[in-house]
């Protein structure tokens, strides 16, 4: 769509124009959407939180929001990609925003941008902002898309920035080492506001700019804590120390050093933001995040998960080998071409029996022959003829053969891609 929409025109249709209109999707720099941002007055008084990672941003920012909410405020929660629907990406108080909301704040920014182009994510970023301020949220949590110095979330003036971890991924913008990633990740800290960092061991080049702009860095083992045993565990910040928690509803091994970073935060802005203990423990039971090592209810057992670089493979990993014993495991794979395929596999190592390679749609896709031939160079078929290796034209041709062949005691896992995984369960949700 290239004429400009109105607001009778739907989600879609103004998405498609949003989609055509600037000349790349990506397009790293903070001037054009600062510019609109001052036009359009995005500002509010609410707490604003930021959150920056390689991995864990989705379920931190999901803990917070629930967290808060439990307490009794007003929560806007910014998240992105979407798996299903756009709207998941902007929620008010837990509840995902409706067309007519979103459409008419893309209206607002069309009119007011006049001769500046802005990107799809940018458009979206300013629209969450335009309606936390028309329903003036009490804290808005807002999750950098990529990297965090040039990303359109970092135009805001947060009152508490959190760095989950530091890791390998999107190389060709943000460069090819952790120093690198890690210099770029930190561009979300503020002077003299709390920065939160629950990666056990931080780039010197975070610690580094956080000490140069006097950033009141938290650490992860250094001002913040947690222990656990089998029944609950505990937190430990800087002055307070919350005890019988139970563990969080989402799945999977780093959820408590999530949870933590989350808890850091909330102690942190503690002055403005009272909560109780007991909305913590409410919160984190009640915390969602679809395709996190998410496990479906009933047989035969399915696992979710957006795994898509070494990092988050190797905790999907990890949580596979903490489940119950399963004769065979079915891996679902469908993986974008700029991802380090390779290593994610190796991470995966032989936990998979029967691998179904899917390809992917788009100009960024992997083929599903592409990852089979890595899968065969790195894992010989053994005695028993495992692994078996076979390719696909789609995620849902990949799962659907997946389903036919597996038995009912064996579990399958989907993984390597948000748009593997969101073709997969727009399929389930039919």
């Amino acid at each position: 769509m290239t004429a400009v929409p109105t607001e009778q025109h739907s989600l879609d249709e103004w998405l498609a124009y949003l989609e055509s209109i600037h000349s790349t999707s990506i397009d790293m720099g903070l001037d054009r959407i600062n510019e609109v941002a001052k036009r359009l007055d995005v500002d509010w008084s609410g707490v604003k939180i930021i959150v920056g990672g390689t991995n864990g941003k989705g379920s931190t920012c999901a803990m917070l929001e629930s967290i808060y909410l439990a307490a009794g405020y007003s929560v806007g929660m910014y998240t992105s990609p979407h798996l299903v629907h756009f709207n998941e990406r902007i929620r008010l108080n837990g509840i995902i925003a409706d067309d007519a909301s979103i459409i008419a704040q893309l209206a607002h920014i069309e009119k007011v941008r006049a001769e500046i182009t802005l990107t799809y994510f940018e458009y979206t970023t300013l629209a969450a902002l335009l309606l936390f301020k028309r329903h003036n949220v009490d804290v808005a949590v807002l999750e950098v898309g990529l990297g965090g110095r040039l990303d359109a979330v970092n135009i805001v003036d947060a009152d508490c920035s959190i760095v989950t971890s530091v890791n390998i991924d999107h190389t060709q913008w943000l460069g090819n080492t952790r120093e690198e990633i890690g210099f770029e990740k930190a561009h979300i800290f503020r002077a003299g506001k709390p920065a939160i960092c629950s990666d056990p061991e931080p780039p010197q080049s975070l610690l580094d700019y956080a000490k140069r702009i006097d950033a009141d860095l938290w650490l992860f083992g250094k001002d913040f804590n947690y222990a656990g045993d089998k029944q609950q565990w505990a937190f430990a910040g800087r002055t307070q120390r919350r005890n019988a928690l139970a563990y969080p509803a989402l799945r999977g091994a780093n959820q408590l050093l999530n949870a933590s970073a989350a808890l850091a935060a909330i102690e942190s802005l503690r002055g403005r933001l009272a909560v109780p203990i007991q909305a913590i423990r409410e919160g984190l039971l009640q915390a969602s995040l679809p395709g996190r090592f998410q496990i479906l209810p009933g047989q035969p057992t399915v696992i979710l998960d957006v795994a898509h670089n070494p990092h988050a493979a190797a905790v999907l990993a990890h949580n596979l080998d903490g489940m119950a014993y399963f004769p065979y495991t079915h891996g679902v794979i469908g993986m974008l071409n700029d991802k380090d395929c390779e290593e994610v596999l190796k991470k995966m190592g032989r936990r998979i029996d029967h691998w179904y390679c899917a390809s992917l749609p788009g100009d960024r896709a992997r083929s599903g022959q592409d990852i089979a031939n890595k899968i065969t160079a790195l894992f010989p078929a053994d005695k028993d003829g495992l692994p078996t290796v076979t390719v696909y034209d789609t995620p849902v041709s990949a799962y659907e053969s997946a389903r036919e062949k597996m038995g009912n005691d064996d579990r399958i896992v989907v993984f390597g891609s948000f748009v593997t995984v969101a073709a997969v369960m727009q399929k389930l949700n039919k």
